[in-house]
């Protein structure tokens, strides 16, 4: 099979799809890569690297998509890159399609086998979500952090206070991997955190090992709009694996807030979940919205590239492995967790999740088995 690796074009993602390790493995397994001509480099990988492991450097993305049966990447695809898929071709990327409704509908036009990074799933865990959800965890503290300050339009509180003074409140929504890695952070830097979460069985596991002083609520409507008034940095996490992310601060609950309070949406690719969060890039990360600061970078990992690309390529070879050596269909067949993360086949949409987000039909994966 010959696997293509194009350079990342979202605004300010850093990310490449696939190091030189993995390309000697696909290599050894006897594959072609293909790489753009700088698609690592911002990673910390040169294309002399790769060049020394066997792939083949290549000038422009055209040319990798023409000539590649596997596209594998790091973020969807943007407009300009939808007429370079083609029927019959394997997309492998982070998608997050139930919160984009245009890139739906364009890869359901291409053709191609598109399967998303974000819903393959094994013992109920998203194993290639995981290394992203680690790195926007921590970031999504560290970035909250920064704009507490003053100068960057928060209320100009230290997260962890000092001798005398209170460290600061921090409300995390959703008690996940992106969730428990924020709240550790926070934790670690001295401030006062409170995680939601609606299972019960999952805030006693954190109960167990969180330092004291982290707190466990469970999560109600009622019981968030009740901890608003004494916020000053909330970090939404909670995911809905592969659909929209449920709104759980409303605009009109911004009242509850003082201003300079900070939100971190983390799951803004998902579509957000608060209601007044708008994407955003590294580039331009804030808005303010009735005097309260949101950060929402879709790709906030994109700021650290070399840790996350080799986070999130150590978990992603396998499977690309898999689906190069036995075709996207055999290997879902043995492997229905990797089955899971088939989103869309030749025209249709076989996650149904995606269909529901947009009211559109979805057929079984096993219909094109």
């Amino acid at each position: 099979m010959v696997v293509g690796v194009p350079k990342e074009i979202k605004p300010q993602e850093s990310r490449v799809g696939m190091v030189p390790s993995g390309v000697a493995q696909l290599i050894d397994n006897g594959h072609t890569v293909l790489i753009e001509k700088n698609a690592g480099r911002l990673s910390g990988f040169t294309d002399e690297a790769y060049r020394a492991v066997g792939a083949s450097i290549v000038s422009n993305a055209d040319a990798v998509y023409s000539a590649s049966d596997m596209i594998v990447k790091v973020k969807e695809p943007l407009e300009e890159e939808f007429s370079r898929i083609r029927s019959g071709q394997i997309l492998f990327t982070y998608l997050h399609l139930a919160s984009d409704k245009k890139l739906t509908q364009a890869l359901m036009k291409s053709g191609a086998t598109c399967i998303a990074y974000e819903t393959v799933s094994r013992n109920q865990q998203l194993p290639l979500l995981i290394p992203m959800s680690e790195v926007a965890g921590r970031m999504a503290t560290q970035q909250g952090a920064k704009y507490l300050e003053k100068p960057q339009g928060g209320k100009g509180i230290l997260l962890g206070g000092v001798s005398g003074v209170a460290p600061a409140n921090v409300l995390v929504l959703g008690g996940g991997v992106a969730g428990t890695e924020a709240a550790k952070m926070a934790a670690g830097l001295g401030a006062t955190v409170y995680i939601f979460d609606t299972q019960m069985d999952r805030l006693r596991t954190l109960d167990q090992f969180m330092p004291a002083n982290v707190h466990t609520i469970f999560s109600t409507p009622q019981a968030i709009e009740s901890y608003l008034p004494i916020a000053d940095l909330i970090i939404g996490t909670v995911l809905i694996p592969g659909g929209k992310a449920p709104k759980l601060i409303r605009k009109e609950m911004l009242s509850h807030l003082q201003a300079g309070t900070v939100l971190v949406d983390v799951a803004i690719d998902q579509g957000g979940c608060f209601e007044t969060s708008t994407p955003t890039t590294h580039q331009d990360p804030i808005t303010v919205v009735d005097g309260i600061v949101h950060y929402a970078v879709t790709n906030m990992p994109g700021a650290v590239p070399q840790t996350s690309t080799l986070a999130l390529t150590n978990a992603t070879l396998a499977d690309t492995l898999n689906i190069a050596n036995k075709g996207w269909k055999q290997a879902c067949l043995d492997d229905t967790g990797l089955a899971k993360g088939v989103n869309i086949v030749a025209g249709s949409i076989v996650y149904s999740e995606i269909g529901q987000a947009f009211d559109l039909d979805s057929l079984p994966l096993e219909h094109f088995y």
